[in-house]
């Protein structure tokens, strides 16, 4: 069963300008099927994951273009990096939109090539997993921002998500393999995910030596998602290197594992020094890594609240994404340890969310809001993003935001 992706929409308006589209993402969250849900019959489907075509690419690539002509979607682009100079000539010579369609799974070896060869000639758009949005039906819904109009528009009449629906929504995560199906065991899924990805992906492209070091990195990290990232820890709890422990996170990062929030600051340069939050992407791998076995025991755990701030960030991650749009989100954090879960910075307005796992979120949970007001900018309506029934006000300025709205 095909579920519609928010992300076509932007790919096909990028393949309408750009003679090459590139939808980048970790594996499994559905690059190659929702390119070819979208091809039309004239589009050649080829991957490298074929030895016999990744031969020919690699030893003979202008044979390869004579044999396979364009429009093409090419599957696994980074396993032959030897065919971007040729995708380039045979782009300059016609500069047709959407001549080439191309995923890769691997950004950190990829883009450098592709930065290198198609500059000015390739749109680069990044997928990730299934929003619950898309799975619900509304793929095509805009980014999320917490104004009442727009939040109301967001809820369907009488739609809930009772807790233990919501935790096992997080436990088994969002790659479509797993998502759509729940039959699917998810324990062999993710031990299968999990091998494929450090056997064939990491020490292949990345030259990690010590599987074994790297799945303890990876299994450290899961731990610690919805914390502020402490490398040092994160690299003794590895037992590795500093050095390594930081290759390692950009490894994870650039593969689509997990996304590095960054902290507010009016001075941008000092936004990009100052410590991030680690998030893992999909909450099903990260539950899985950290030993959780059923959604009644991740809910009563000790992770149960920062899983569930990794799974509204995700969400919301992914409706501005999809979107072809940059994230513009912050947490804050002053010398006062007054925190903020999440800033959205959109036109000049600040829009402040706090994560929280409760049925009644009240005037406490949004206390730390009033420390906007130092800021020279506008702050625009918040609110409390929980498991509460329905959309009420807190203040004046501030709401009760049910899952069901993200």
């Amino acid at each position: 069963m095909y579920i519609p992706r928010t992300i076509s929409n932007h790919f096909s308006k990028a393949s309408g300008h750009f003679p090459v589209v590139m939808l980048t993402g970790a594996r499994q969250v559905g690059k190659t099927t929702v390119l070819r849900e979208m091809s039309d019959p004239g589009r050649t489907y080829l991957t490298l994951d074929d030895p016999r075509i990744l031969m020919l690419a690699k030893t003979e690539p202008a044979l390869f273009f004579q044999r396979y002509q364009p429009p093409l979607l090419i599957d696994e682009i980074q396993y032959a990096p030897e065919l971007l100079p040729f995708i380039k000539m045979s782009v300059d010579e016609t500069r047709t939109p959407g001549q080439f369609w191309l995923t890769g799974s691997q950004q950190f070896h990829l883009m450098k090539g592709v930065s290198e060869s198609l500059a000015g000639r390739v749109a680069v758009i990044h997928l990730l997993g299934l929003s619950r949005r898309e799975m619900t039906g509304r793929a095509n819904d805009e980014p999320l921002l917490p104004e009442p109009s727009r939040l109301s528009a967001r809820l369907r009449k009488g739609e809930t998500l009772p807790l233990m629906a919501l935790y096992r929504c997080i436990w088994r995560g969002s790659f479509p393999a797993i998502a759509l199906n729940p039959e699917t065991n998810r324990d062999l899924f993710y031990s299968s995910y999990l091998k494929t990805y450090v056997l064939r992906d990491v020490r292949d492209l990345a030259s990690v030596g010590n599987e074994l070091a790297f799945l303890r990195f990876v299994k450290a990290a899961a731990a610690r998602t919805g914390q502020l990232l402490n490398l040092t820890e994160l690299a003794r709890d590895a037992d590795v290197a500093p050095n390594t422990a930081k290759k390692w996170l950009s490894i994870l990062e650039s593969s689509g594992l997990i996304w590095l929030l960054p902290p507010w600051h009016s001075n941008l340069s000092k936004r990009l020094m100052k410590t991030p939050k680690l998030y893992f992407l999909d909450t099903g791998l990260c539950s899985y890594l950290t030993d959780w076995s059923t959604p009644e025991t991740l809910e009563a755990g000790a992770m149960s609240g920062a899983i569930l701030e990794t799974w509204i960030i995700s969400e919301l991650l992914k409706s501005y994404i999809h979107n072809g749009l940059i994230p513009p989100f912050y947490y804050y954090r002053d010398k006062d340890k007054k925190e903020i879960d999440l800033l959205i910075f959109r036109d000049n307005i600040i829009y402040p969310l706090e994560c929280k796992k409760t049925a009644s979120p009240g005037k406490n949970d949004v206390r730390h809001f009033s420390s906007l007001k130092k800021l020279a900018l506008t702050t625009g309506p918040g609110g409390v993003i929980s498991c509460a029934p329905d959309l009420l006000p807190i203040t004046d300025r501030t709401s009760s935001i049910p899952v069901t709205a993200i």
